[in-house]
């Protein structure tokens, strides 16, 4: 059911995700809610290209997975590393609005591997789970503005 609580920890989780540098979801285990709602934004991503601008999603579920593709990706909950991932590169996902409208999204490339990795994150999984070997993940590189 969807309340004026699920609606603040969906602006929470949009909050967040807006402050973080570099961050394109959020899911709510990350904040401390043990709740399946996430959000995403690849909004002016470069390997973007299907771009829904900013998702929330509550109690979502992967209908739809077509492909494999392996790419790097890093998370707010393991600030250190990235890793080489498999993913689908097509996906579709049910789901409901902070409003409770039920809807679908079908999307691919960069928004498909986010909309997943959050999943991951709603089922207790983190990126590093999903790498093939320790050879696969990677020292997160900085990026200075001197």
């Amino acid at each position: 059911m969807i309340d004026d609580t699920v609606r603040a920890i969906c602006r929470d989780l949009l909050d967040t995700m807006r402050q973080t540098t570099h961050s394109v979801g959020v899911a709510a285990p990350q904040i401390g809610v043990a709740l399946r709602i996430f959000c995403v934004d690849v909004t002016g991503h470069p390997k973007t290209r299907t771009c829904h601008g900013e998702l929330v999603i509550v109690n979502p579920r992967l209908v739809v997975a077509h492909g494999s593709v392996r790419a790097r990706e890093g998370c707010m909950s393991v600030p250190d590393l990235t890793g080489d991932v498999i993913r689908s590169e097509e996906v579709v996902v049910e789901g409901l609005t902070p409003d409770g409208e039920g809807f679908e999204v079908r999307t691919d490339a960069f928004e498909a591997r986010a909309v997943q990795h959050e999943l991951d994150h709603l089922d207790g999984h983190l990126f590093v789970d999903r790498v093939a070997s320790a050879r696969h993940l990677h020292a997160r590189r900085v990026y200075r503005s001197d």
